[in-house]
């Protein structure tokens, strides 16, 4: 935006020197507009050509001011032009040029809004999982040092306002994540997504204790509070440590390369309206079934028995690994 503006200021600054100098000779020398013209493009760009008329001394004293004048304007235009073919401004245009055109072909992706320190590690899991996704992020600091990721479409705006959500796409979203430094931000930003997206899937961050119902009645489907959680698991550490290495395996992909995730039973699946002993899932993926969720709410079976019939829109909940996990969605009619 600044260099828009340089831009146009330069042209301003060119267009005039031009005007003053057609209406100075004009009316010294008593010529044509033309010839006016003339005379100030030849001034100007110090080419030398023959005058249209005999220069009087104010006409001689004008030419001279407006030389100075010229060569004045055309050094900062040049400086500029400069600057921006060779100091990365040019790059920077070619950049948000080509993020626009990435953020309309975007469709079914995530919104990430906020690149603090939580913002970061959601970046990192959203690019492990291979999703699409965009973040707006207020301050420069943080924007630069998201873009050191080469895949990561981010750039500077204020989340809590509709231009920016727009602009991410959040018609054609299917997410969105609420990580901003403050309770009143992440409030706003859930009103201001919901109003616009009614069917968003809404996660928000919760700073203070007292803000997850707020949250939610302000739109958000979810909330998490990253202090709470993090007290609870150095809690765990010290009193249950083999549980949170088990959890670090599944989690953070440690030796083992586990992983937790869920996949959906589609009506043309083949294990469709068959038990779990019927679909034999284990053996033919060697993935352990965890649990299981039920469509119509949020109840969630767990270590489902092997009587349990697994009906389209179930979502099935397995440990193993992604190549593992593949082989279930195929199953599952994904």
């Amino acid at each position: 935006m600044q260099q828009h503006k340089r831009t146009l200021y330069i042209l301003y600054l060119l267009v005039t020197i031009i005007i003053v100098g057609i209406i100075g000779y004009y009316l010294l020398l008593d010529i044509t507009l033309m010839d006016a013209f003339y005379m100030t493009v030849i001034t100007i760009s110090t080419v030398g050509f023959q005058e249209v008329a005999p220069l009087t001394v104010p006409a001689q004293l004008f030419t001279i001011a407006l030389i100075f004048l010229s060569l004045g304007i055309i050094g900062y235009s040049g400086s500029q032009l400069v600057g921006f073919f060779f100091g990365g401004t040019l790059r920077e245009a070619w950049r948000e040029q080509r993020m626009n055109e990435q953020l309309s072909q975007l469709k079914d992706h995530i919104i990430v809004c906020g690149a603090g320190e939580t913002g970061q590690h959601i970046i990192q899991s959203l690019e492990k999982e291979k999703v699409d996704f965009v973040v707006i992020e207020f301050e420069e600091d943080k924007l630069e040092a998201i873009k050191e990721y080469e895949n990561v479409i981010a750039f500077q705006g204020d989340a809590t306002q509709d231009e920016a959500l727009e602009k991410a796409g959040i018609h054609r979203a299917k997410g969105l994540i609420a990580t901003l430094n403050s309770d009143a931000n992440n409030l706003y930003t859930v009103l201001t997504a919901r109003q616009i997206n009614p069917d968003l899937l809404i996660v928000a961050r919760a700073i203070t204790h007292n803000s997850h119902e707020k949250l939610i009645r302000a739109g958000a489907d979810k909330t998490v509070s990253p202090n709470e959680i993090g007290g609870h698991r150095m809690a765990t550490m010290l009193l249950k440590p083999n549980v949170i290495a088990f959890l670090d395996t599944i989690t953070h992909s440690g030796k083992i390369d586990l992983n937790l995730n869920e996949v959906v039973i589609h009506p043309s699946s083949i294990l469709s309206n068959k038990t779990l002993m019927e679909a034999n899932i284990p053996e033919q993926t060697d993935l352990i079934i965890i649990a299981v969720k039920e469509k119509e709410d949020d109840d969630i079976i767990f270590n489902p028995t092997k009587d349990h019939l697994l009906t389209p829109g179930q979502t099935l909940i397995a440990l193993g690994d992604d190549n593992n996990l593949n082989k279930l969605k195929k199953l599952a009619g994904s």
